[in-house]
Order: C-alpha cells, then sequence, then structure tokens
C-alpha cells in the first residue's frame, strides 16, 4: 500500500516537473508519449535522489554528534549506550517504553513524560516499523538511540500533528519491560 502511495505522489510531482506535462518532443516532429517503463524509470531516480539526500543527512548527523551506529539492511540506525540486564526482546512480546522522540532539526516532538509509557506487542504493528525493527536488538533495561529514515517513521506524509512529512526521527528508548 504504502509503495503504491509512494509511485503515485512521485508521478503526479513528476508531471509537473516535466516540460508539456508526460510529453517528450523526441525529433521535434510530433510530441512523442512516455511510456510506462520510462516513466517508471523517471519515478525511480527521483526516489533513490530524494533516498540519497536523506541518508547523508543522517550520516552528517550521526559524524556531528560522534556517535558510534550500527546500520541495518533497512537503513535503520541503531546504539545502545546504556546496556540493561534482562533478556532480549522477542517477536511477540509487549514491550514497555520510556522515550523521546526528536526531528533530525534537534526539535522535541513527544515524550513519555507527557504522553506516558509507549506499551506495543512486538511484530504485531501499530508502531513505526523502524521501532519494531529496532526493539529487537534492545534487551530489558537497554537505553538506545535509534534514527529511523522516513520510509521507517511516518513516511510521505507525517503523522498529520508534530511530525512532518518525509522526516527523519530520532528516538532516544529506554526499554522498561518485557512481558
Amino acid at each position: 500500500m504504502m509503495r503504491s502511495s509512494v509511485f503515485l505522489i512521485l508521478f503526479f510531482a513528476l508531471m509537473l516537473i516535466l516540460p508539456s506535462g508526460c510529453k517528450d518532443t523526441g525529433n521535434g516532429n510530433q510530441p512523442k508519449d512516455l511510456t510506462e517503463a520510462e516513466i517508471e524509470e523517471n519515478l525511480l531516480q527521483a526516489n533513490k535522489h530524494a533516498v540519497g539526500t536523506e541518508d547523508e543527512q543522517i550520516r552528517n548527523f550521526i559524524q556531528r554528534y560522534g556517535w558510534k551506529m550500527n546500520e541495518t539492511g533497512t537503513g535503520l540506525r541503531y546504539m545502545v549506550y546504556k546496556r540493561g540486564d534482562g533478556p532480549l526482546a522477542k517477536t511477540g512480546q509487549i514491550a514497555s517504553l520510556r522515550y523521546e522522540i526528536r526531528l533530525i532539526t534537534g526539535d522535541v516532538a513527544y515524550t513519555s513524560n507527557e504522553k506516558g509509557i509507549k506499551e506495543f506487542l512486538i511484530g504485531k504493528g501499530g508502531v513505526e516499523s523502524g521501532l519494531e525493527e529496532g526493539i529487537l536488538f534492545l534487551h530489558q533495561g537497554d537505553k538506545a538511540k535509534l534514527i529511523l529514515p522516513s520510509h521507517l517513521a511516518y513516511g510521505l506524509i507525517g503523522d498529520q500533528d508534530k511530525i512532518p512529512a518525509k522526516s527523519t526521527i530520532i528516538y532516544d528508548v529506554e526499554l522498561v519491560k518485557l512481558k
């Protein structure tokens, strides 16, 4: 569902950018419609550029703070800065977290101090996919930083409140309890 939404949004964005809508003047005689494959390739290139730009912003942020982070294949970055002594989180458990969510700009969006402890069933969804992924690297009692690129956070539309569209977010979490 998310992939088709991204495709549609990028399609319409390219429609605005390309001269004459979706026309290519070809040899100069008659306008030629772009094929679906050409449109898809243009969208793919635009998406690669956007992902590359966000990735560069994240790398610069990490370098600025001097954090030593691990990176997963999805683009999630994580760093455990205080080890707990509890068990490792597993799918099917309920995780209870203290947290602070910041935008990459440094602005605080949400905290457990104002919203309360966050509880969720690991593997069920209902939270950002990057948080779902990141929690599985933590033991009960761990404190960690998680950097979620926009595609692992709130994507193209944001959360319609404090997190804008296409925002990278930084979680500072403490895995308080697993049950």
